[in-house]
């Protein structure tokens, strides 16, 4: 299955990147007072796998939104492909 047929549109898998990153990171702010708590670990690792997911899916459909996102997936340096923020992108 294909990033594109996993998700309507670019922007459909970018917003569901906006969210499972904002999960991750809300969850390790969290851990960061609260190491020992297993069901936050298990939060974070889940919403860290879905963000690391979601981020090769664009970079393999569309262009790397890091320059980590794609290097599992490519076998090419393609960071900086996309448009910058001031010019739409993200």
């Amino acid at each position: 299955m294909t990033a594109n047929s996993r998700y309507k549109s670019k922007a459909a898998l970018l917003h569901w990147i906006n969210m499972v990153s904002f999960a991750a990171d809300d969850a390790a702010l969290y851990l960061d007072t609260h190491p020992q708590d297993q069901e936050a670990l298990a939060y974070f690792a889940n919403y860290s796998g879905l963000r690391r997911q979601a981020m090769e899916d664009f970079a393999e459909a569309f262009y790397p939104l890091t320059r980590d996102a794609s290097q599992n997936s490519r076998q090419q340096w393609d960071w900086g492909a996309g448009p910058l923020p001031w010019e739409g992108g993200c």
